[in-house]
């Protein structure tokens, strides 16, 4: 699960919702945080969605969006990248100037220079990359990135880790789903010495437009096909208490003597400590373990997972959630959750990457 830092200085964003409306419209200005000049053309866009847009010459932006919770993200070149977490609930926050601040060039540099640029990095790394950022699933065979010349790979003898920047987003075709993607990055990397992946950016999502009515109706298809049994499915269904009805199953992991065993939940919302705040139209939960099995028993793993995980149950698809002791997450009826640092995703679902990827604005048919 991608992580997301949050650095932002945020004094005008007004939210707008209307009496029984579907959506809501989050609108503000973007200045210099030094100069207080407002600045035009800066890139506004709720991530992980298809809404987004540019400020006008006076630095102003709006934005509509379906209720629900939103990581709203501000970008402009030369800039540190800003982000802030709206939601529905936020109508009253109002008269806030978003202030962007100039990257420290110093810092980057040292960055650079600590690690060696690989001039074949592409050659070398390009497999390992895809894999990792775009995946090995189903979809991942129709995905392409577009500019591959943005993409830049730095190789630490010393630290033994592979570092991962790109100049401009990374601009996505999925081809299966029917999106491009335009994904800002802020950090990949790969340590040799653990074997572990950790990339952070801020994905942006366009329809793709056709007037093949097959075409269309294949990415419907296969939309809902990804939707299924996703971490967005699993979020969605545990908001509206619908777990069972949508094919999910979660049950407890425990370790008695170094040996771990599965604890079926007589009342999973119950052992989950599931609260709803009618006022915000928020879920809270804290499960009573850390360790959560999430079974979702409507679809089979994918045939190359099951492949190269032989001893993972076949029947249906196995994740495992580690929850951060005594933290809670909260989750808007879009399926947005936060801390999303709080929750750390493994076996089936960490094997989807961003070939897999729904905006929290999809709609099931």
């Amino acid at each position: 699960m991608k992580k997301i830092f949050l650095f932002i200085a945020v004094t005008c964003l007004s939210i707008t919702v209307f009496a029984q409306s579907a959506s809501f419209y989050v609108s503000g200005k973007v200045v210099d945080a030094v100069t207080k000049a407002p600045m035009q053309g800066a890139s506004v866009f709720a991530q992980n969605t298809t809404q987004g847009g540019v400020t006008d010459a006076e630095g102003n932006f709006k934005i509509g969006l379906p209720n629900g919770g939103y990581d709203l993200v501000i970008t402009f070149t030369g800039y540190q990248t800003e982000s802030r977490r709206i939601s529905t609930a936020d109508a009253n926050d109002k008269n806030i100037v978003i202030e962007l601040k100039l990257k420290e060039k110093a810092l980057e540099d040292v960055v650079i220079t600590s690690s060696n640029e690989v001039k074949d990095g592409w050659t070398k790394y390009g497999d390992f990359f895809l894999e990792n950022f775009i995946g090995k699933t189903e979809n991942s065979k129709s995905c392409t990135i577009k500019n591959k010349d943005d993409i830049h790979f730095f190789f630490s003898k010393k630290r033994n880790r592979l570092k991962v920047t790109a100049t401009a987003p990374i601009e996505i075709a999925n081809d299966a789903l029917g999106y491009n993607i335009k994904y800002t990055i802020d950090s990949f990397t790969y340590e040799y010495n653990t074997q572990v992946t950790l990339y952070t950016g801020y994905p942006l999502f366009e329809e793709m437009q056709s007037t093949d009515t097959a075409r269309k109706n294949m990415w419907t298809a296969n939309r809902l096909k990804t939707y299924k049994g996703s971490m967005l499915h699993f979020m969605r269904s545990l908001y509206n208490r619908q777990l069972k009805e949508e094919g999910f199953e979660i049950q407890f992991l425990v370790k008695t003597n170094d040996k771990e065993s599965a604890v079926v939940l007589p009342n999973a919302y119950n052992a989950m400590n599931y609260h709803k705040e009618d006022s915000t139209q928020t879920v809270e939960v804290l499960p009573n373990q850390n360790n959560v099995a999430v079974l979702y028993k409507n679809e089979k793993p994918e045939q190359a997972y099951a492949d190269a995980n032989p001893d993972e149950p076949a029947k249906f698809q196995l994740t495992v959630l580690a929850f951060v002791p005594a933290e809670s997450i909260i989750i808007e009826q879009n399926g947005y959750y936060y801390e999303q640092t709080d929750i750390t995703v493994n076996q089936y679902l960490s094997w989807k990457k961003m070939a897999d990827m729904l905006p929290y604005d999809f709609k099931t048919p």
